[in-house]
């Protein structure tokens, strides 16, 4: 933990005790929603298990009266069902892309996050699997698509289900994996409580892992481990997605049958889902007390990464609607108009101004930037997108097919068929969105809610890092001997060695950890003062770390 962070948390200046008190700290805050249970814990279970039981009993209703209680009809028979699978399918990707990503370029800021982004995956992308339930008009025979006999090789249903059950057994190990270091500690909070949840937090913690503190060996085979998951998990999302998409763009009706489908529908994906994250975070760290951890600068790096997505989506969205609407033919240009000036004009353009113009601008202006200006965006963006996803599905839906010359009010005159919203799918929509914070809830009830291992671990480089600095700044004070405005140590391009090299450099020789033996060619030590010499303006002298001799 960098010395703000623990200035912050009220421990002393870094000394000889800083460290180990900045480790207390965060054990505690860390394993905070497991060992204590906050006065909003138990109401917010209960309302958002209401709205989960309404979501049941809605569904119950639609077994029995069929989905025409969905509102679903023989001109829009795709609607909420399939919008809502594509959007709680694509959110999921944002937790467990964004951790891999950061994991893979050794971004040290990424730490406090990683946790509550990966869990966000865990419990977001089974939720959206559900959604082909009620889909389906005959859900008991769902077992179908685990049964090779009854495999239908040529649905684009079989391949998505295939990749995201692929995707949702890579997004449990890289959940499993960081949390494996995180056990042991742990358990020995539980170690000295009695009650049936502390006697099953550690049994779950010795079913998982182990209580005892882990070697080098096995950290560095987990680490190597999660780097193998991080590669994987990348190209997995996108294929996922790709596939998913694959059920719209593989149809022959106008408004699904587009190629730019599979690159449009990830990067959608991606969009929604680290917006979720930081609305995830933000509740995390408000609910839990994380600010000494989680600090307003992870929420503008992540609203950076936010707007180049966004920025993507509004191109994909651009190319999509010139490249239909220029081409003037029926189908396509119909669908077009419906979408940009005719019954469907709302919902596009409040997209088009949530989810793409708000968050440039938010981001834009400094004063705007800050966490409560990116969770808002972030917020505009989740709910946009949604929308978005309706205005993709609907009106291709309800496009009539069959043209006639016959009466202008006639069926078969063109007219544009109608999906209207009941409390079924609405009941079911809600239900599913108050799943996730649900599950998360429960989630952290027995994991700690930071990485503890891996931010005990890039604290102790901090520390060491920062020691050796103050240690050779205290033994060798720079002095300037030169001309005012000259460097203290010049280039490397000035540099010429002046004694023969003695031997490569030694860790935990008199240079420290970031230091070389003495004498040794080309840089000077860090602490023994090694010699080069450059040039100056009475000559060539030799130099080192105590000034221009």
């Amino acid at each position: 933990m960098p010395d703000e962070q623990v200035h912050e948390a009220g421990s002393p200046e870094r000394g000889p005790t800083a460290l180990p008190e900045a480790r207390e700290h965060l054990r505690v805050a860390a394993m905070r929603p497991v060992l204590e249970t906050p006065r909003w814990w138990w109401p917010a279970v209960i309302v958002l298990g209401a709205v989960v039981a309404l979501g049941v009993v809605a569904w119950a209703v639609q077994l029995a009266d069929g989905l025409g209680v969905a509102g679903y009809n023989d001109q829009a028979f795709w609607a909420v069902y399939e919008a809502d699978l594509v959007a709680f399918i694509g959110v999921s990707y944002g937790g467990a892309v964004v951790s891999a990503i950061l994991r893979l370029t050794k971004a040290t800021w990424r730490a406090p996050l990683t946790r509550i982004a990966e869990a966000t995956a865990l419990v977001t992308l089974p939720v959206g699997m559900l959604f082909i339930v009620p889909h389906l008009g005959s859900p008991q025979r769902i077992w179908e698509l685990v049964w090779p006999p009854y495999w239908n090789l040529s649905s684009p249903i079989l391949w998505d289900f295939f990749a995201v059950s692929t995707y949702l057994l890579a997004t449990v190990i890289f959940f499993y994996l960081p949390l494996i270091a995180d056990l042991p500690v742990a358990a020995a909070r539980l170690a000295g409580r009695s009650g049936l949840r502390a006697r099953c937090g550690r049994l779950l913690y010795r079913a998982l892992g182990s209580d005892r503190e882990l070697g080098v060996s096995k950290r560095r085979l987990i680490e190597g481990s999660i780097g193998l998951v991080a590669i994987m998990v990348i190209p997995m999302a996108v294929s996922v997605h790709s596939v998913l998409s694959f059920a719209f763009a593989s149809s022959s009706r106008p408004g699904y049958l587009e190629t730019i489908f599979p690159v449009y529908f990830v990067v959608a994906a991606l969009y929604s889902g680290i917006a979720l994250v930081v609305v995830a975070v933000a509740a995390c760290r408000r609910l839990f007390h994380l600010e000494t951890f989680i600090h307003p600068r992870h929420f503008v790096r992540l609203g950076f990464v936010l707007v180049a997505f966004g920025a993507a989506y509004l191109y994909l969205t651009f190319t999509e609607y010139l490249i239909d609407g220029y081409s003037g033919t029926a189908g396509l240009a119909a669908w077009v108009r419906q979408d940009l000036t005719g019954r469907y004009w709302i919902p596009f353009w409040f997209y088009f101004v949530a989810a793409g113009v708000v968050p440039l601008m938010i981001m834009a202006v400094r004063r705007t930037r800050t966490v409560g200006g990116v969770v808002t965006a972030s917020s505009l963006v989740i709910g946009a997108l949604w929308v978005k996803r309706l205005v993709i599905v609907i009106p291709p839906a309800t496009e009539p097919l069959v043209r006639s010359p016959l009466a202008a009010g006639g069926v078969l005159a063109g007219n544009w068929g109608t999906y209207h919203f009941t409390w079924v799918p609405i009941s079911i929509t809600l239900a599913a969105t108050a799943a996730i914070p649900l599950l998360l809830l429960v989630v952290f009830r027995f994991v700690p809610i930071l990485p503890i291992a891996e931010m005990e671990e890039l604290e102790s480089y901090e520390e060491e890092l920062a020691e050796a600095i103050e240690i050779t700044a205290a033994s060798a004070p720079l002095s300037p001997g030169g001309p005012p405005g000259r460097p203290l140590i010049p280039p490397a391009s000035a540099c010429a060695p002046v004694d023969p090299p003695i031997g490569p450099p030694v860790r935990g020789a008199p240079g420290g950890v970031l230091g070389f033996t003495p004498g040794q060619a080309g840089w000077p030590s860090l602490r023994s003062g090694g010699m080069g010499v450059a040039d100056t303006p009475t000559g060539r002298q030799p130099f080192g770390l105590g000034g221009w001799r």
